[in-house]
């Protein structure tokens, strides 16, 4: 039990919760399922979900001895660096998956979901991202798991096939309102096949992951290079103000007929998801991305810093979102007057995203292999 929740004080997580934002963990390893840590961020810090990234399983297997059985029979047992890799994140995502189960069970199926991402040289392979898709539903074999697609153009298709398909999907790497209109229609047409292929609807889920912190970092180093009181003025506003506006455009979407008639089947919103909510610019509120985002029925995924920053001085101060259309595009125009552009600003960071996504990945191929290197030459002894 936490400090805060046995002396009284305020249980600042629980007010976001009771504001209808899900509180998901942007991280897991293997550590924290087996010595109870997860169990105890469900139990104390109100998480309901989970992210994961090949960084954060690089991190977690470069971190003590927990994988190093494991990966020993597998490399003795003549597996490639990408079958360990697939046979170590499974497992933890599976594992990870049945602490969540009473939460998937208690929010019907809303909550209680961890995510696990296709590889990212698949990023522009349709084909390839669908069966990969596939593979890790049947591996994991939870249903309260969800595959993580890229939004890339060869992903929208991806996503409908496996929606479709009833597997439930976290859609990342999404930067840009156009972008996110051809995800949520991705979605909805995943939906009609599913409906038309007799799935249960009610069984589906997704997420939008909407990336926010990296829009500011891109934008804000244009504004310093223009310099102007105008311009620094600016900085610190632009990923707050198109996060709201990417919400404005999915109640018009979860709003609309179409979706009425898919719901009405049993069919489940898209939700939005705020991810990249760590704050990069130490001269801003290290909760600024959690506050200003708060609206019901969004995903927040938070890094642990981020989380405990917020347990311990955050703030819910009603709804940020709805109603904050205009502001926002107000700070959007006042972009573009500077001559900042908009879609070069989507189109450079989707472009860093996929590099970041391939890196990651890298990152985790080359944290394998050095274990499965050390465990050869251990064996050889």
């Amino acid at each position: 039990m936490t400090e805060a929740a046995t002396n009284g004080a305020r249980d600042r997580l629980a007010e976001l919760s009771a504001a209808g934002v899900s509180i998901w963990l942007d991280d897991l390893s293997r550590e924290r399922i087996e010595t109870g840590n997860l169990a105890g961020l469900v139990s104390d810090r109100h998480v309901v979900g989970v992210t994961t990234n090949p960084t954060i399983f690089a991190s977690a297997l470069a971190k003590g001895e927990r994988y190093d059985d494991q990966v020993g029979g597998l490399t003795r047992g003549g597996a490639g660096v990408e079958d360990v890799i697939t046979e170590l994140t499974t497992d933890d995502v599976r594992n990870a998956c049945d602490v969540l189960e009473e939460v998937f069970e208690k929010s019907g199926g809303t909550d209680g979901r961890v995510s696990i991402e296709v590889a990212p040289a698949l990023a522009f392979d349709t084909e390839g991202t669908i069966e990969a898709a596939r593979t890790l539903w049947r591996k994991v074999d939870r249903p309260n798991l969800m595959v993580k697609i890229p939004a890339t153009n060869e992903g929208l298709p991806a996503i409908t096939e496996a929606i479709g398909d009833g597997i439930s999907v976290n859609v990342t790497l999404i930067f840009g309102l156009a972008r996110y209109e051809q995800v949520m229609e991705a979605y909805l047409a995943g939906l009609e096949n599913a409906k038309n292929t007799g799935v249960d609807l009610s069984t589906v889920h997704s997420v939008a992951s909407f990336f926010v912190s990296r829009v500011d970092t891109e934008v804000d180093k244009r504004l310093e290079k223009i310099g102007t009181d105008e311009a620094l003025a600016l900085r610190g506003k632009a990923a707050v103000a198109n996060a709201r506006l990417a919400f404005e455009k999915y109640e018009q979407v979860f709003g609309s007929e179409r979706f009425a008639a898919l719901a009405e089947a049993g069919a489940n919103p898209q939700r939005p998801l705020w991810a990249s909510t760590g704050v990069k610019n130490p001269d801003y509120s290290d909760t600024l991305y959690v506050t200003d985002l708060v609206t019901a029925g969004t995903v927040n995924t938070m890094p642990e810093k981020t989380m405990e920053a917020f347990a311990d001085h955050g703030e819910v101060e009603g709804d940020r979102v709805r109603g904050e259309y205009d502001d926002a595009r107000e700070v959007m125009a006042a972009l573009e007057r500077l001559g900042i552009e908009y879609d070069d600003v989507i189109e450079t960071l989707e472009q860093e995203g996929v590099d970041k996504f391939a890196a990651s990945w890298n990152e985790l191929v080359e944290t394998v292999e050095g274990q499965m290197k050390a465990s050869a030459e251990k064996g050889a002894l």
